[in-house]
Protein backbone atom coordinates (compact mmCIF):
# COMPACT_ATOMS: atom_id res chain seq x y z
CA UNK A 1 0.00 0.00 0.00
CA UNK A 2 1.39 3.60 -0.79
CA UNK A 3 2.03 6.12 1.75
CA UNK A 4 1.38 9.53 1.27
CA UNK A 5 4.88 10.66 1.45
CA UNK A 6 5.23 14.72 2.30
CA UNK A 7 6.48 15.59 -1.16
CA UNK A 8 3.98 13.35 -3.09
CA UNK A 9 0.64 14.29 -4.77
CA UNK A 10 -1.95 11.51 -3.06
CA UNK A 11 -5.39 11.61 -3.64
CA UNK A 12 -5.31 11.51 0.23
CA UNK A 13 -4.70 15.28 0.61
CA UNK A 14 -8.43 15.28 -1.60
CA UNK A 15 -11.87 15.33 0.02
CA UNK A 16 -13.53 13.23 -2.06
CA UNK A 17 -16.34 14.91 -3.32
CA UNK A 18 -13.97 17.41 -4.02
CA UNK A 19 -11.93 15.12 -6.73
CA UNK A 20 -14.62 13.51 -7.99
CA UNK A 21 -15.94 16.65 -8.88
CA UNK A 22 -12.50 18.24 -10.27
CA UNK A 23 -12.37 15.06 -12.08
CA UNK A 24 -15.66 15.27 -14.14
CA UNK A 25 -15.76 19.07 -15.17
CA UNK A 26 -14.79 19.47 -18.74
CA UNK A 27 -12.44 22.75 -18.44
CA UNK A 28 -12.76 23.87 -22.96
CA UNK A 29 -13.47 27.96 -22.06
CA UNK A 30 -12.08 29.01 -18.67
CA UNK A 31 -9.26 28.61 -16.40
CA UNK A 32 -10.81 27.19 -13.00
CA UNK A 33 -9.33 25.91 -9.79
CA UNK A 34 -5.77 25.41 -9.42
CA UNK A 35 -5.13 26.29 -13.16
CA UNK A 36 -5.35 30.29 -12.00
CA UNK A 37 -2.01 30.97 -10.55
CA UNK A 38 -2.54 35.17 -10.43
CA UNK A 39 -1.00 36.69 -7.70
CA UNK A 40 -4.32 38.34 -6.67
CA UNK A 41 -8.15 37.56 -7.88
CA UNK A 42 -11.40 39.71 -7.33
CA UNK A 43 -13.98 37.28 -6.01
CA UNK A 44 -17.40 37.13 -6.30
CA UNK A 45 -19.34 34.94 -4.38
CA UNK A 46 -21.58 31.96 -5.46
CA UNK A 47 -24.91 34.55 -5.12
CA UNK A 48 -23.31 36.89 -7.03
CA UNK A 49 -22.01 38.72 -3.62
CA UNK A 50 -18.52 40.74 -3.71
CA UNK A 51 -16.01 39.26 -1.60
CA UNK A 52 -13.12 41.65 -2.16
CA UNK A 53 -9.39 41.31 -3.71
CA UNK A 54 -7.70 38.43 -2.57
CA UNK A 55 -4.55 36.03 -3.05
CA UNK A 56 -5.98 33.29 -6.02
CA UNK A 57 -4.69 30.29 -3.09
CA UNK A 58 -7.21 32.05 -0.63
CA UNK A 59 -9.90 32.53 -2.92
CA UNK A 60 -9.39 28.97 -3.76
CA UNK A 61 -9.73 27.79 -0.15
CA UNK A 62 -12.74 29.59 0.45
CA UNK A 63 -14.28 27.39 -2.91
CA UNK A 64 -13.20 24.32 -1.95
CA UNK A 65 -14.86 24.93 1.84
CA UNK A 66 -18.22 25.65 0.31
CA UNK A 67 -17.89 22.59 -2.37
CA UNK A 68 -17.98 24.69 -5.13
CA UNK A 69 -15.45 25.81 -8.19
CA UNK A 70 -13.33 28.94 -8.36
CA UNK A 71 -14.02 30.21 -12.19
CA UNK A 72 -12.33 32.95 -13.31
CA UNK A 73 -14.65 34.77 -15.49
CA UNK A 74 -12.93 37.84 -16.71
CA UNK A 75 -9.19 37.61 -17.21
CA UNK A 76 -8.39 40.83 -18.68
CA UNK A 77 -9.44 42.55 -15.68
CA UNK A 78 -6.96 43.90 -13.28
CA UNK A 79 -6.86 42.54 -11.17
CA UNK A 80 -8.95 38.99 -12.76
CA UNK A 81 -12.38 38.43 -12.13
CA UNK A 82 -13.23 34.81 -10.16
CA UNK A 83 -16.22 33.94 -9.63
CA UNK A 84 -17.55 30.85 -7.13
CA UNK A 85 -19.51 28.41 -8.99
CA UNK A 86 -20.60 24.78 -9.67
CA UNK A 87 -18.79 24.69 -12.84
CA UNK A 88 -19.66 21.39 -14.07
CA UNK A 89 -23.40 22.45 -13.61
CA UNK A 90 -22.39 25.53 -15.56
CA UNK A 91 -21.14 23.36 -18.81
CA UNK A 92 -23.85 21.08 -18.54
CA UNK A 93 -26.23 24.19 -18.92
CA UNK A 94 -24.09 26.06 -21.56
CA UNK A 95 -24.28 22.46 -23.34
CA UNK A 96 -28.00 22.31 -23.14
CA UNK A 97 -28.76 25.97 -24.24
CA UNK A 98 -26.05 25.38 -28.07
CA UNK A 99 -28.18 21.88 -28.68
CA UNK A 100 -31.48 23.97 -28.51
CA UNK A 101 -29.85 26.49 -30.44
CA UNK A 102 -28.50 24.64 -33.32
CA UNK A 103 -32.14 22.15 -33.03
CA UNK A 104 -33.66 25.60 -34.00
CA UNK A 105 -31.33 27.04 -36.18
CA UNK A 106 -32.16 26.03 -40.18
CA UNK A 107 -28.78 25.44 -42.24
CA UNK A 108 -29.42 27.29 -45.76
CA UNK A 109 -27.83 25.05 -48.66
CA UNK A 110 -26.25 25.56 -51.60
CA UNK A 111 -27.89 23.49 -54.07
CA UNK A 112 -26.60 23.98 -58.15
CA UNK A 113 -27.78 23.29 -61.04
CA UNK A 114 -25.88 22.94 -64.06
CA UNK A 115 -27.09 23.04 -68.14
CA UNK A 116 -25.66 23.48 -71.38
CA UNK A 117 -25.70 25.93 -73.87
CA UNK A 118 -27.63 23.61 -75.98
CA UNK A 119 -30.23 22.85 -73.54
CA UNK A 120 -33.62 22.21 -75.00
CA UNK A 121 -37.05 23.19 -73.56
CA UNK A 122 -38.35 20.16 -71.59
CA UNK A 123 -34.67 19.74 -69.97
CA UNK A 124 -34.67 23.76 -69.30
CA UNK A 125 -38.08 23.04 -67.73
CA UNK A 126 -37.00 19.82 -65.36
CA UNK A 127 -34.06 22.22 -64.45
CA UNK A 128 -36.32 25.46 -63.54
CA UNK A 129 -38.92 23.25 -61.69
CA UNK A 130 -36.23 21.60 -59.27
CA UNK A 131 -34.80 24.65 -58.81
CA UNK A 132 -37.84 26.19 -57.50
CA UNK A 133 -38.39 23.64 -55.10
CA UNK A 134 -34.98 24.56 -53.74
CA UNK A 135 -35.71 27.93 -53.41
CA UNK A 136 -38.98 26.87 -51.54
CA UNK A 137 -37.15 25.10 -49.23
CA UNK A 138 -35.18 28.30 -48.68
CA UNK A 139 -31.71 27.10 -49.79
CA UNK A 140 -29.82 29.11 -52.36
CA UNK A 141 -29.03 28.08 -55.91
CA UNK A 142 -25.99 28.24 -57.97
CA UNK A 143 -27.36 27.76 -62.13
CA UNK A 144 -23.70 27.13 -63.80
CA UNK A 145 -23.47 26.39 -67.72
CA UNK A 146 -20.30 24.81 -68.76
CA UNK A 147 -19.07 25.45 -72.55
CA UNK A 148 -17.10 22.87 -74.26
CA UNK A 149 -15.33 23.65 -77.29
CA UNK A 150 -16.71 25.71 -80.02
CA UNK A 151 -19.02 26.40 -77.48
CA UNK A 152 -16.74 29.16 -75.92
CA UNK A 153 -17.27 31.21 -79.17
CA UNK A 154 -21.39 31.84 -78.05
CA UNK A 155 -21.16 32.69 -74.35
CA UNK A 156 -23.72 35.00 -75.15
CA UNK A 157 -26.05 32.01 -75.00
CA UNK A 158 -25.49 31.18 -71.87
CA UNK A 159 -26.27 34.66 -70.77
CA UNK A 160 -29.45 34.28 -72.12
CA UNK A 161 -30.18 31.23 -71.04
CA UNK A 162 -29.55 32.06 -67.38
CA UNK A 163 -31.15 35.08 -67.59
CA UNK A 164 -34.23 33.36 -68.83
CA UNK A 165 -33.67 31.25 -65.73
CA UNK A 166 -33.55 33.88 -62.83
CA UNK A 167 -36.24 35.84 -64.47
CA UNK A 168 -38.87 32.32 -64.22
CA UNK A 169 -37.90 32.59 -60.53
CA UNK A 170 -38.10 36.61 -59.80
CA UNK A 171 -41.24 36.03 -57.58
CA UNK A 172 -39.92 33.75 -54.93
CA UNK A 173 -35.81 34.51 -55.21
CA UNK A 174 -33.46 37.31 -55.86
CA UNK A 175 -30.63 37.48 -58.21
CA UNK A 176 -27.58 37.94 -55.77
CA UNK A 177 -25.00 37.57 -58.93
CA UNK A 178 -25.54 38.04 -62.13
CA UNK A 179 -24.20 35.88 -65.17
CA UNK A 180 -20.17 35.67 -64.70
CA UNK A 181 -17.79 33.67 -66.84
CA UNK A 182 -14.81 31.95 -65.21
CA UNK A 183 -12.87 29.67 -67.50
CA UNK A 184 -15.59 27.43 -69.17
CA UNK A 185 -18.26 28.17 -66.54
CA UNK A 186 -20.85 30.91 -66.35
CA UNK A 187 -22.75 31.01 -63.00
CA UNK A 188 -25.20 32.70 -61.45
CA UNK A 189 -26.20 32.65 -57.22
CA UNK A 190 -30.30 33.18 -56.34
CA UNK A 191 -31.45 33.44 -53.05
CA UNK A 192 -35.21 32.92 -51.86
CA UNK A 193 -37.26 36.23 -50.83
CA UNK A 194 -37.51 36.61 -47.43
CA UNK A 195 -41.32 35.04 -46.93
CA UNK A 196 -42.83 37.53 -44.57
CA UNK A 197 -45.80 36.14 -42.61
CA UNK A 198 -49.25 36.34 -43.94
CA UNK A 199 -51.69 39.18 -42.89
CA UNK A 200 -54.52 38.43 -40.29
CA UNK A 201 -57.57 38.83 -42.45
CA UNK A 202 -59.16 41.99 -41.08
CA UNK A 203 -62.37 41.21 -38.58
CA UNK A 204 -65.75 42.22 -40.39
CA UNK A 205 -67.18 45.18 -38.91
CA UNK A 206 -70.35 45.61 -36.63
CA UNK A 207 -72.88 47.02 -38.75
CA UNK A 208 -73.94 50.64 -37.11
CA UNK A 209 -77.10 50.79 -35.51
CA UNK A 210 -79.99 52.73 -37.71
CA UNK A 211 -80.72 55.84 -36.76
CA UNK A 212 -83.75 56.14 -34.69
CA UNK A 213 -86.76 58.05 -36.07
CA UNK A 214 -87.11 61.44 -35.01
CA UNK A 215 -89.58 61.89 -32.25
CA UNK A 216 -92.98 63.24 -32.63
CA UNK A 217 -93.06 66.75 -31.59
CA UNK A 218 -94.82 66.64 -28.55
CA UNK A 219 -98.37 67.95 -28.33
CA UNK A 220 -99.12 71.60 -27.87
CA UNK A 221 -101.10 72.38 -24.97
CA UNK A 222 -104.73 73.17 -25.66
CA UNK A 223 -105.61 76.10 -25.43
Amino acid sequence: MSSCGADAVHPCFFHPTSLWRWATIANTDHQINEEIRDKEVRLIGADGEQLGIMSSEEALRIATEQEYDLVKIAPGSNPPVCRIMDYGKYRFEQTKKEKEAKKNQRVIEIKEIRMSPSIDTNDFNTKLKNGLKFLAEGNRLKVSIRFRGREMAHTEIGDVILRDFAAKCAEIANLDKPPKLEGRNMSMFLSPKPQSAPKKPARPKAPKAAPEAPKAEEEKSAE
